[in-house]
């Protein structure tokens, strides 16, 4: 059975990432009204007649994102049996079952009757957040902390706190990142880290759409600086873990390449390619966060005791 388990949690965490991967090939295609106004049908028919890429990419997703649905359900019911016993998978069960419902539906709602660009713009943070919970679930599966030594890790209540409000900080990043494709606002700024359009700090001549896309490249260097003088305290404070050594260096290496691709998204003018790499960084960053919480909220619960 444990093996089942450690098969079903990998494809259902390969399965998360391809749904964040083909809700960001929608949402940068324009694909959204690939199937119309209709939803599970496409155009109200199992199979449409007439086949657009649009209608591909769109159905395609649906696709993904129902079998994966149906992998995680049975993952839940399996790990909440065999491994139940363990402190955080109910939790985690709960949290990936309902963060996918409720992305599901916000995706649902935006076909049948349209929603703002504020809201679909929560809709791939919603979809970080489930990932991130199956991701631990197949972490806890495959007891990776155990084979780094990470069960007796002692991590300190300052530097817990800093993990959390980075994580916290991460979804708003991420938020604004996605608010940016969602106003069309990616080119408003064809120069980067500046907007050509005025000049540089000139924020009282800047338009909405500046701000929106100004607004994300200031968060994001703010994260980038934040991350980057946290990982230097994390391999002075805790030389001698190799979690947390080995996993902030990648952690550090994930968000630079998100910065690298994030700025290579405007010189390339919006190619699609490095634009799914910006998203899938972002992703992979979100579950190092996410595995460090674990571990986090271990060392606190240790602490406790």
């Amino acid at each position: 059975m444990i093996r089942t388990l450690k098969w079903l949690s990998v494809s259902t965490s390969i399965g998360m990432i391809f749904i964040l991967m083909g809700g960001a090939l929608v949402t940068k295609t324009d694909s959204g009204d690939g199937c119309g106004k209709s939803w599970p049908l496409c155009h109200g028919k199992l199979i449409p007649s007439e086949i657009t890429p649009e209608l591909i990419i769109e159905l395609s997703h649906r696709l993904v994102s129902s079998l994966v649905g149906i992998f995680l359900i049975v993952l839940v019911f399996l790990a909440w049996r065999h491994i139940g016993h363990i402190r955080e998978v109910k939790f985690l069960s709960i949290l990936s079952l309902f963060f996918i419902l409720l992305q599901g539906l916000i995706g649902a709602a935006a076909v049948m009757w349209g929603q703002s660009d504020f809201v679909l713009a929560a809709h791939f943070g919603i979809s970080l957040v489930s990932f991130a919970a199956v991701f631990l679930l197949t972490i806890l599966i495959f007891e990776i902390d155990r084979k780094f030594d990470a069960a007796s890790l002692v991590i300190q209540k300052k530097h817990r706190i800093e993990i959390y409000l980075l994580t916290a900080y991460t979804i708003i990043v991420v938020y604004t990142g996605a608010l940016v494709r969602h106003v069309e606002a990616n080119l408003v700024c064809p120069d980067w880290p500046f907007c050509t359009n005025s000049a540089p700090f000139d924020f009282a001549s800047y338009n909405f759409h500046q701000w929106v896309q100004m607004g994300h490249r200031l968060a994001a260097g703010i994260l980038f600086i934040w991350v980057t003088v946290f990982f230097i305290k994390m391999l002075r404070n805790y030389s001698n873990s190799r979690v947390m050594k080995w996993g902030w260096t990648v952690t550090f290496l994930l968000i630079f390449l998100q910065v690298v691709f994030g700025a290579l998204i405007i010189l390339s003018m919006l190619n699609l390619a490095i634009a799914l790499f910006h998203a899938l960084f972002i992703t992979c960053f979100f579950g190092m966060l996410s595995y460090f919480i674990l571990l986090s909220s271990r060392s606190a619960n240790f602490e406790r005791k």
